[in-house]
């Protein structure tokens, strides 16, 4: 079989949990559930086959924020969760924390750092003035250093020059990142310790932004809101083959000829096998997932088709998550 070239074709996620769903992948999550928020919880070592930097990894997956009601469960889970990452830092109300929000504000698919920290409750200019702050509040600060492209300076040395003259005890990055998954795009928060790497899921990396390079815990947190036309194909044919095991399986039960409107087959337990795949692909049906994604981001690279995508209603959806996210670290950074 033809050997793809990996290495010129790189089919990017920013996203742990979706690199444990790969073929052989040894790591995997600890999950539970609270509120209808999936909760997944990974710890790296330095020899581990996803390919990621060792450390810790939580990612929070539900299906909505644009619900009144489903916002306040995200929020209140996403609080909880980083209120507890936050802890293993070392974390506590008298920690100096720095939020800084990642990307660029006149691309709203990138935008999801520079609306989170225009929400964060800042109150390090206090704290400077010796002006009395309730026990309940710590010092934070905030600010977004747009992004390379329109500065003219590196991000990470222009986080290293506020760094040095607000001396924080933390850095915590908001971002918006990339995923292999269309089910994840919008629909997933990432926290890791690890730090980030500006532009990384886009295939535009810049400085990286962690530890190691600014000497203090950095603490990244992203939203992928955006994928790749490769993983669409591919996620579509795989939702494809599914929708026809599901049908064929139904095919002769008299019960379904009662359904009248469309049924959401990925929510059923239909198995798909090998025989299934090869009858309705051909050859290609005989590949593996992972196969076929590397396949077709192949033959979309070379001729420029390999577009970057965000769904339609991207404006309404960052404004919700920013505010998800700015509820989360407001909350867990002050005791309000």
């Amino acid at each position: 079989m033809h050997k793809i070239d990996l290495e010129k074709y790189e089919i990017r996620t920013d996203m742990a949990i979706d690199l444990t769903e790969k073929d052989r992948i040894t790591y995997k999550p600890k999950t539970y559930n609270k509120k209808g928020v999936k909760i997944s919880w990974i710890k790296l070592d330095e020899n581990n086959d996803i390919g990621k930097k060792p450390g810790n990894y939580l990612t929070l997956e539900f299906d909505d924020v644009t619900d009144d009601e489903a916002l306040k469960n995200v929020s209140l889970v996403f609080k909880e969760e980083l209120l507890k990452f936050l802890k293993e830092t070392g974390f506590n109300k008298n920690t100096k924390t720095l939020v800084i929000g990642l990307g660029n504000i006149k691309s709203t698919p990138d935008a999801l750092g520079p609306f989170t920290s225009d929400k964060i409750i800042v109150t390090k200019h206090f704290f400077d003035m010796n002006v009395s702050v309730e026990d309940k509040f710590s010092c934070v600060s905030s600010f977004y250093p747009g992004v390379t492209g329109s500065t003219g300076i590196e991000t990470s040395d222009l986080i290293k020059g506020i760094k040095e003259k607000t001396n924080p005890d933390l850095i915590i990055v908001v971002d918006a990142l990339s995923s292999t998954s269309i089910s994840r795009v919008n629909k997933s928060i990432q926290v890791s310790d690890t730090g980030i790497t500006p532009g990384s899921g886009i295939g535009n990396k810049r400085k990286e932004i962690s530890k190691n390079t600014l000497g203090v815990p950095v603490i990244a947190i992203g939203v992928p809101t955006v994928t790749s036309a490769s993983v669409i194909v591919s996620d579509t044919i795989s939702y494809m083959i599914k929708h026809y095991a599901y049908n064929k399986k139904l095919l002769d039960k008299k019960a379904s000829k009662l359904v009248t409107k469309p049924v959401n087959y990925l929510n059923k337990d239909v198995p798909v096998n090998g025989e299934d795949k090869k009858n309705l692909l051909g050859l290609i049906g005989l590949l593996s997932e992972k196969e076929l994604s590397d396949l077709i981001c192949e033959v979309l690279t070379p001729i420029g088709y390999n577009l970057m995508v965000t769904p339609k209603e991207v404006d309404f959806v960052i404004e919700k998550l920013s505010e998800v996210i700015s509820y989360g670290i407001n909350h867990s950074l002050h005791e309000i």
